[in-house]
């Protein structure tokens, strides 16, 4: 965390609190307020994306994200990230190259 910062005070439902601290219970963060600073860098990342960009939040089955997990483990991908961006290019690719030969006949 930067050496300076901000204090700024949220109410937040008690569920939404059960939930961070299952967060930080379960290791995936120190602190509740470690857990709600990644919520605002992401929120900020998504939203002043460069112009190039579009981020997009999907939900995916769990089993799908396995899956993907385990491609990456085994270097088909170099993050989870890639392999959907790489899914998305070749459906896209693909749909492409056949409304091009629809075209063309």
């Amino acid at each position: 965390m930067a050496s300076e910062s901000e204090r700024v005070t949220i109410r937040i439902p008690p569920e939404k609190i059960q939930q961070l601290h299952q967060l930080v219970k379960q290791g995936e963060f120190d602190t509740i307020s470690d857990a709600i600073r990644a919520a605002i860098d992401k929120f900020i990342d998504q939203q002043f994306a460069p112009d190039y960009l579009r981020k997009l939040t999907i939900d995916l089955p769990k089993g799908n994200v396995v899956e993907l997990q385990h491609l990456v483990k085994q270097g088909d991908s170099v993050s989870v990230e890639d392999a959907i961006r790489n899914a998305v290019r070749e459906y896209v690719r693909r749909r492409v190259t056949k409304a091009i030969e629809k075209v063309e006949r």
